[in-house]
């Protein structure tokens, strides 16, 4: 079960390697039906809710997804460049994006029409198997993210958030974290407080060391292990 339910803020992606199947007269009408924006730091990039009419392919900067509630949002995963958001909008009987998006520092998107998008679902095998491929992925990074947030005590979410950013993100162990301390609490579940004195454990175990907004992840295996036992 480890792998599964570890490191859960993202997938483990690359590239979009989807848009490499497609013939270059499909690579054409994308080009041909698509447009370039640029999001500031806390933009909505799609509202839950909203009306679908494009797929969003995240080219540069750093997003995140989330659930809209009353009182608190449940975030699902951060977007890292090239995530493809508004998949799940695509089957039939439905219109509209099922969960919000916004940008945590300044980012740059392409939407890409949804009309279009289906028809190449339907006109290239390899350019689908690559687009079920992606959503079983996030499916299995969901699965993971509530058996993280209702299973593991702080420690362990916190850890798990922590290496994810370090793995998957930004990969490498020492990164200046763009996400405030309420951010992480967001993600966590835990409160400002919580994630502070969280942080203050690891810091004082050796497990991290912080100075202002980077991060340096001095002992991987043990923040592990934490991730894993909870």
């Amino acid at each position: 079960m480890g792998n599964y339910y570890s490191n859960t803020c993202t997938v483990n992606n690359n590239n979009v390697f989807c848009f490499d199947e497609l013939t270059e007269s499909q690579k054409e009408k994308v080009d041909a039906n698509k447009v370039t924006l640029h999001y500031k730091k806390g933009e909505n990039i799609c509202k839950q809710g909203s009306f679908a009419s494009h797929i969003i392919l995240l080219k540069s900067g750093l997003g995140k997804v989330y659930l809209e509630g009353n009182p608190k949002n449940l975030i699902l995963k951060i977007a890292p460049p090239n995530s493809l958001i508004g998949l799940p909008s695509i089957y039939d009987g439905n219109n509209t994006f099922l969960y919000s998006a916004s940008s945590y520092i300044d980012s740059e998107v392409e939407l890409i029409d949804i009309e279009l998008f289906k028809v190449l679902i339907q006109e290239n095998s390899r350019f689908a198997y690559r687009i079920i491929n992606t959503l079983n992925e996030h499916t299995v990074q969901t699965y993971g993210r509530f058996y993280c947030l209702t299973n593991k005590q702080m420690h362990g979410r916190l850890a798990d958030i922590l290496l994810c950013l370090s793995e998957r993100i930004f990969r490498q162990d020492v990164f200046s974290l763009p996400l405030t301390r309420s951010d992480l609490a967001e993600l966590t579940g835990m409160s400002t407080e919580s994630v502070v004195r969280v942080m203050k454990d690891f810091k004082d175990d050796g497990l991290i060391n912080t100075d202002g907004k980077e991060i340096n992840l001095l002992n991987v295996e043990m923040l592990m292990k934490i991730s894993e036992l909870g």
